[in-house]
């Protein structure tokens, strides 16, 4: 088991219609550190929270049961499914979003993930980034995080790379982004940007066949 630290968040509420978490989302603080992080989830006038903050020690602390309804995800959805706080878990990384994630928090993340899936028979595609859920409105855990890491040992989905041959377009593009699970009303450009943070975060300039790889 995890060695865990409770600091309890006033910041929560029961799970809507009876929803049980079937995602888990990853963020990044960019604080100064995980105890202004946890200061910032634990602070009633900020009215939001999340399960877990991971810090660059490896250190876990949990600040809402996982039973309840922590504010991390916000306005967004996946796969059809709005109100994400009501059916996830919200796991806080101490990282500014511009520098390598540390190796004792990526490996400490691992073991709360496997931990986390396991209890609640989440799988592999069930863990997302903010970004995923909230295309132009969020970047985390950004372009530094390693999910590679996470999907060679089945804690994440793989990056596909099925060969694209249909039309090089945004309107292709954004159909085949939403079949895969981007389905919050956003630009086209934000949901390009959004499957670059997630599976070809070195990327840039404009749409390309390599982008629709990850979603065929």
């Amino acid at each position: 088991m995890t060695p865990v630290a409770w600091h309890p968040s006033p910041n929560f509420g029961p799970r809507r219609g009876g929803q049980r978490p079937r995602l888990i989302v990853l963020h990044y603080t960019a604080m100064a550190s995980a105890e202004a992080a946890i200061e910032r989830l634990c602070d009633p006038i900020h009215s939001v929270s999340a399960h877990y903050v991971i810090a660059q020690d490896g250190a876990v602390t949990q600040l809402v049961a996982e039973s309840m309804r922590a504010w991390h995800a916000g306005a967004g959805e996946w796969q059809g499914q709005g109100d994400v706080n009501s059916h996830s878990i919200g796991i806080e990384l101490d990282n500014d979003g511009k520098t390598p994630f540390a190796e004792p928090l990526m490996r400490r993340l691992e073991l709360l993930l496997d931990e986390v899936m396991t209890r609640w028979e989440i799988a592999a595609d069930g863990v997302i980034g903010h970004s995923d859920l909230a295309p132009g409105r969020k970047g985390d855990p950004g372009p530094m995080f390693d999910w590679d890491r996470l999907a060679q040992v089945g804690l994440a989905a793989p990056t596909r790379g099925t060969p694209w041959t249909g039309p090089v377009d945004m309107t292709a593009f954004v159909s085949a982004a939403r079949a895969a699970g981007y389905t919050e009303n956003a630009a086209p450009e934000a949901l390009l940007t959004a499957v670059r943070l997630r599976h070809r975060p070195k990327a840039s300039g404009p749409l390309t066949a390599a982008d629709f790889a990850p979603l065929t």
